[in-house]
């Protein structure tokens, strides 16, 4: 992605000498400078807001309700992971998270989360170098990024003088939910179909020495 960014910046400096436009590129380089920086305070305040919410739900309990609540479902989801597992409890703290908009947030749950889920994996004797079935449902269901209220596009809409931000709760909301479905059945899916290995003709079989 730098060497993307990097490209594209070189090209336009670039183009512009050659179209004599030199000055137009230094203005609009001054001016993405200047917005990234505002739209990066105005952040500060809601992300602080929401972060101040979820540690409190961590801390009096409420995320232990919620994974108490959803347990039936997670269970099912994450049929490998015992259900008294502290992973659980972080699985619904990071789908809270994503749900709040709060992708900056959950980032660090998730790693936590994923590393929790390979201490299973590999409490379980599995391959330790390969992703088990809960880490990759995890990841589906993360990549997806079901969102309720998109608060962190928000911010950015209102940072850069939207007249009506939240007119994009309703269209986020369908997408993602649809997105966060179809991950959760396709990764469901392949996790039946790769039980029987000969479906994948690509899997390296085990060799018998015996």
């Amino acid at each position: 992605m730098n060497y993307i960014f990097y490209f594209l910046i070189v090209f336009s400096i670039i183009f512009g000498i050659i179209n004599g436009r030199t000055q137009e590129v230094v203005n609009a380089i001054l001016d993405g400078a200047d917005v990234s920086v505002k739209i990066a305070l105005s952040l500060i305040g809601i992300m602080a807001f929401w972060l101040g919410i979820m540690r409190i739900a961590e801390k009096s309990g409420l995320v232990q309700w919620i994974a108490k609540i959803i347990k039936p479902v997670t269970k099912w989801l994450f049929n490998d992971v015992p259900p008294e597992n502290e992973a659980i409890g972080n699985i619904a703290l990071s789908v809270s998270a994503n749900a709040l908009g709060l992708t900056n947030a959950a980032t660090p749950i998730g790693l936590r989360v994923m590393q929790e889920l390979k201490e299973v994996n590999e409490s379980n004797n599995n391959d330790k170098e390969t992703a088990s079935d809960a880490m990759c449902m995890f990841l589906a269901m993360n990549t997806a990024g079901f969102q309720i209220i998109p608060a962190t596009v928000i911010a950015v809409l209102v940072a850069v003088g939207s007249k009506n931000p939240t007119e994009i709760i309703v269209p986020t909301l369908i997408v993602t939910a649809f997105a966060f479905v179809s991950a959760i059945i396709l990764a469901k899916f392949f996790q039946i179909l790769y039980k029987n290995k000969s479906n994948f003709p690509f899997v390296k079989k085990e060799v018998n020495d015996d």
